[in-house]
């Protein structure tokens, strides 16, 4: 990132890298990681400077949201510059017009990372753990607010030549990373030190080889094969509540570990104080270290994770169906990926395009249990809390702009959210007539098309409420 092609006298390289780190600080970690991260300077001719950006979906949110803060900040190192223009230009492949992309070379560049793993796994060594996905590593692991604590005590752990936090123990739902960043861990380690002997497993197969162990008196063994390990990662040790016996020996092996400075990774659903039917000492040890939580996603993440998500596959999504997956499908990544491949599959076996009515239909029933039931009332109470209005002027015939404007969006947002009937909406709105609600949807449709930063209160409001 960052070469130039045909660049200018005017702006150089050490131009555009200070402009990165402009936009960085001015959108902040999170927001340029996932939109502004991989565009890059193409040239600079008179007073237009061109950008390159690997996607048509990314090309058009950054110039709906962001193509203001990078002309102003591009100006502060050249006067001239009026007008940014944006190109696709996937990785590898040339600058494509228009809708077109070459999805050829980032395919095979994704395919030969695969191949490149698979290879590695296969001389790791895996007596008793189970083998690092090649799929989890750092690279493609989505970091947002939710989830950058866990992935910097994560890459520190990964990256340290000693032992830092001793145990790191990630803790949050399901499907929100936790098993990604352990396999990342791995692959880490062993890319930098293959000589470490690394081993992943989940407590339930610990439990297993502890109890087969039992069973043919060969503990001895079982003691020494654990303890000559250098990095231990064992997933969701929660399922290791209520089991007494192999508590005891998890307990002491992991003092074994300590002792030699050997360095352990544990994930679970919960933080060490809140695992119920594990002993106190037990406990005590594991949250001895870094205890970093995974928080739910929130929609900007979702986002990221969907666009990453599409990249690899080297699918198109539209950006409204992406925005629209990540707005409905809450509860954890793993549903969120699924519903993606569940769409893509569709699109690919019947012959029909990916838009959000064909998501409508074909995930009917995942969107229908991940709808929270957000309440018209929720909306109104959150609206009117935002534009500093009262709760009754929803309900009231005032129609000053200050109250008619937050009234619109209120309506909008009840049909874009809830699966209440226009008449519905009308009747919480003081007994309005589906027409008034209609004629808001389309005037708050319209100043969003109109308006950046309309929208982008308009998108602020719709997280709120689903937080």
């Amino acid at each position: 990132r960052g070469l130039m092609e045909n660049s200018s006298y005017d702006f150089d390289e050490k131009k555009w890298a200070s402009l990165k780190k402009d936009l960085k600080k001015t959108t902040g970690d999170t927001a340029y990681n996932n939109w502004l991260k991989h565009l890059n300077y193409i040239s600079l001719e008179k007073d237009v400077i061109t950008f390159s950006v690997p996607t048509k979906f990314l090309r058009d949110w950054i110039v709906n949201n962001y193509s203001d803060k990078i002309k102003n900040e591009s100006k502060k190192y050249n006067e001239k510059i009026e007008t940014i223009k944006f190109v696709v230009k996937p990785t590898g492949g040339r600058v494509v017009p228009g809708t077109a992309r070459t999805v050829k070379s980032t395919d095979n560049h994704w395919k030969n990372t695969l191949d490149i793993r698979s290879n590695q796994s296969s001389s790791y060594p895996n007596e008793f753990g189970a083998p690092l996905d090649p799929r989890f590593t750092f690279d493609n692991f989505v970091v947002g607010k939710p989830n950058e604590l866990a992935f910097a005590a994560s890459e520190r752990v990964a990256e340290a030549n000693k032992v830092t936090f001793n145990p790191l123990f990630l803790y949050g739902g399901v499907g929100l990373g936790k098993t990604h960043l352990m396999h990342a861990i791995g692959w880490k380690v062993k890319q930098q030190q293959p000589d470490r002997k690394v081993i992943y497993l989940s407590a339930e197969k610990f439990m297993y080889q502890f109890v087969r162990a039992l069973r043919y008196k060969d503990t001895s063994a079982f003691k020494e094969q654990f303890r000559s390990i250098d990095v231990l990662m064992i997933d969701d040790v929660q399922f290791i509540s209520g089991k007494d016996n192999t508590q005891e020996e998890f307990f002491h092996t992991f003092n074994a570990l300590i002792e030699q400075n050997k360095q352990i990774v544990i994930s679970a659903d919960k933080s060490p104080s809140d695992l119920d039917g594990v002993q106190e000492r037990l406990k005590s040890r594991l949250g001895c270290g870094l205890v970093a939580d995974i928080h739910p996603t929130t929609y900007e993440l979702r986002l990221g994770i969907l666009i990453e998500k599409a990249q690899k596959r080297g699918v198109e999504i539209p950006p409204k169906v992406l925005e629209f997956l990540s707005h409905r499908i809450i509860s954890n990544v793993r549903e969120m990926e699924g519903a993606l491949n569940r769409l893509v599959a569709h699109a690919t076996l019947v012959g029909t395009s990916i838009t959000v009515e064909t998501a409508q239909v074909v995930l009917q029933d995942l969107l229908k249990s991940s709808n929270r039931k957000i309440t018209i009332e929720e909306i109104q109470k959150k609206v009117a809390e935002h534009f500093n209005i009262r709760i009754t002027d929803m309900h009231s015939p005032r129609r000053s702009r200050s109250v008619a404007r937050p009234r619109q969006i209120a309506m909008y947002l009840a049909k874009s959210i809830t699966s209440r009937s226009l008449p519905e909406i009308g009747r919480k709105f003081g007994g309005r007539d589906h027409t008034t609600v209609m004629h808001a949807v389309k005037k708050i449709e319209q100043l969003k098309l109109q308006d950046i930063n309309f929208n982008e209160d308009i998108e602020l409001l719709k997280r709120l409420i689903d937080s």
